[in-house]
């Protein structure tokens, strides 16, 4: 799943040591623009300090992120893991018209020329 959304917010980060080793863990706030309202996603980066050193509040992005949800207790929870990031790339503005002579200041290569009558009547 993919989304484009801008930084919000960084929150701290988190760090643990488990039976697999030390981990990292750090969530995101994306404000994702739909329609005329916009939305607050919280996005996981685990164990990507790179990832999240990249980010800037403000900056926007194309995020691809992995949704799972489970359950515990009778209870259930929802990740949002991202595992691509990328910089949003804004669209080359269009380039200006060239600036045309004023209006009747000079007469077309065309109008110059005598103009002769090639019809046979």
């Amino acid at each position: 799943m993919e989304f484009e959304g801008t930084v919000f917010k960084i929150l701290p980060v988190l760090k643990g040591t488990s039976a697999r080793g030390e981990w990292q863990r750090q969530d995101v706030v994306f404000d994702v623009p739909e329609g005329t309202f916009s939305h607050k996603i919280c996005v996981t980066f685990f164990n990507k300090p790179d990832d999240v050193a990249r980010l800037k509040v403000g900056a926007e992005y194309k995020v691809s992120v992995n949704v799972e949800s489970r359950e515990y207790k009778e209870r259930w929870y929802t990740d949002i893991r991202a595992w691509r990031l990328q910089e949003k790339v804004s669209e080359p503005a269009v380039p200006p018209m060239p600036e045309m002579p004023p209006f009747g200041s000079e007469e077309p290569a065309y109008a110059s020329t005598p103009e002769t009558d090639d019809l046979p009547f």
